[in-house]
């Protein structure tokens, strides 16, 4: 009986090991498509004082 609940332990925790870690994965790449989004917004930002300094002198 308690190989049995020791076998149902580890199997769980692999379990748990794996799903964690493919939360981890999943929040890392949904922050990098935020970070590259929030840059090219920047950008655009840029590019237009860029344009609106040029038009003035």
């Amino acid at each position: 009986m308690g190989d049995v609940i020791f076998q149902l332990f580890i199997f769980l925790m692999l379990i748990l090991f794996f799903v964690s870690f493919a939360f981890f994965i999943s929040s890392l790449l949904k922050n990098q498509r935020q970070k590259v989004q929030s840059s090219k917004h920047l950008e655009q930002k840029l590019d237009r004082i860029i344009e609106l300094l040029e038009k003035k002198k």
